[in-house]
């Protein structure tokens, strides 16, 4: 027994040098990258200017449910509160790419803002100039008048791996806190391809990103996740939590992603991703064996969308997909991926299956909604009328503007500089009447709006507001 105690004594003696020599190594990289990457991260502080109306307009702690007790006590006892205006500050971090100015940061960061200031790792303070944003990426270029900035540099994300060690670098608090030199935080890649769906207030999901136990806190957003090699592999983008804080689980938007729009974002120009208008499913054991095809192999169609790409195209529910642009699909993310990634207007061979025969289609790639789950589980085409277009109220459209209704006509986007804008409606108004014509739903608000030659009366959820007509 003593004899094994040594030995194992001797073999601790003789890799304590080795393990020491290890974690010094980590330890100089970690400082040597905080020290060059740092100085290329910044804090980002937004304005966005808001109207609210029939709604609470300050802060209540239910905000983050979708029945407000208190916005229903008030809407109950005094009616919707007349419109006005606030602005809501938002803080984040974003890395600087460029040397002359140029920040890529997180779409939420800055989206909608009016004002956006960066404060630098020297404590400069700039006003800066959204270039470019992409809501379904989550990505945004912003530019600041400066020159001779330190930039970071971008690798390469598919080279990662699991257990990989990452720094995640920003400012937590930005503004809040007074040192503008961002705070690191250490950990490693915990998983690839990770997904997240669109839950609470995050309007949309995100897809194939990276998972890391680096503490990513609020104020992060935007900053660069950093391998050893000091190169920026991920932008900083989300957390699963119950507490608000760090709980483990930190996400990132793969570099690689980024790469792929940059130089649209530096342009200002809009962001096109391809889409099919299928809704589709992955094949479960009794799925395989019943269409005679091996494991991870193809995905069924559910269901096949009125003009859409796909149905133009001759795709039909029931339809089992294999292969995209001679590409093998296995999951419906692998479709997904592929699909999104396609050029706009371009063609792509599609392999099925259906009723038992092989069978190839050649399907024109269409560009994917604005509002991808509206279009999705909405029928109905909306109607224009004077800059706004209407739709039909649904279930959808209920749970994203809090609406308790069930009638009237749902307003879905308005154009900028339109009579619809000038007149002051605003996309989630509901319109219940059109001067006295009741309006339960889209054809009753375009018989009533085919009637209007000038100037009209409407009435909606705020309260009454005259439609502009042509002068």
């Amino acid at each position: 027994m003593r004899r094994h105690i040594v030995a194992v004594a001797a073999c601790i003696f003789i890799l304590f040098p080795f393990c020491a020599q290890g974690a010094s190594t980590l330890e100089k990289l970690t400082v040597e990258v905080a020290a060059s990457v740092g100085k290329s991260v910044v804090s980002i502080s937004s304005v966005v200017k808001e109207k609210t109306g029939g709604r609470f307009y300050f802060g209540s702690p239910f905000d983050r449910f979708e029945d407000d007790p208190f916005e229903r006590f008030f809407e109950e006892f005094f009616g919707a509160l007349p419109e006005r205006e606030f602005k809501r500050r938002g803080l984040g971090s974003g890395v600087i790419i460029d040397p002359s100015g140029y920040i890529l940061t997180n779409n939420h960061v800055v989206s909608g803002a009016s004002e956006v200031k960066v404060k630098l790792f020297d404590g400069r303070e700039f006003d800066a100039q959204i270039k470019g944003t992409d809501p379904r990426s989550d990505l945004a270029v912003i530019k600041i008048e400066a020159q001779d900035l330190p930039a970071a540099k971008l690798g390469n994300s598919d080279e990662l791996k699991i257990g990989n060690w990452v720094l995640a670098i920003g400012n937590p608090f930005g503004f809040a806190i007074e040192n503008p030199e961002p705070t690191i935080t250490v950990g490693v890649i915990s998983a690839l391809g990770r997904d997240l769906p669109a839950l609470g207030r995050r309007q949309r999901g995100h897809y194939d990103l990276i998972q890391t136990d680096a503490a990513i806190n609020p104020g992060n957003s935007g900053g660069p996740l950093v391998n050893l090699k000091g190169e920026v592999i991920g932008i900083n983008t989300a957390i699963i939590t119950t507490s608000g804080g760090y709980q483990g689980l930190g996400f990132a938007i793969p570099v690689n992603q980024a790469k792929k729009i940059l130089d649209k974002l530096l342009r200002g120009e809009k962001i096109l991703y391809g889409w099919l208008g299928v809704n589709i499913q992955d094949l479960n054991e009794d799925l395989r064996s019943y269409f005679g095809v091996k494991a991870r192999e193809g995905v069924i169609v559910l269901k096949v969308y009125k003009d859409s790409p796909a149905e133009k195209g001759g795709l039909k529910e029931g339809d089992l997909i294999l292969a995209f642009n001679k590409k093998p699909i296995k999951t419906t993310r692998d479709l997904v991926r592929l699909v999104s990634s396609s050029e706009v207007g371009g063609f792509a061979p599609l392999k099925i299956i259906r009723a038992g025969k092989t069978h190839s289609l050649n399907i024109k790639i269409g560009k994917m909604p604005e509002d991808l789950k509206v279009a999705e589980e909405t029928e109905e085409e909306g109607v224009t009328f004077r800059g706004m277009v209407v739709d039909n109220m649904n279930s959808i459209y209920q749970r994203k503007f809090r609406i308790r209704s069930d009638e009237g006509a749902v307003v879905v986007d308005v154009k900028p500089g339109s009579l619809a804008e000038k007149s002051g409606l605003a996309v989630g108004d509901v319109i219940f009447k059109v001067e006295s014509k009741k309006i339960k739903n889209v054809e009753d608000f375009k018989a009533a709006v085919s009637k209007v030659k000038n100037k009209c009366l409407l009435k909606t959820g705020r309260g009454y507001l005259v439609l502009k007509g042509e002068d």
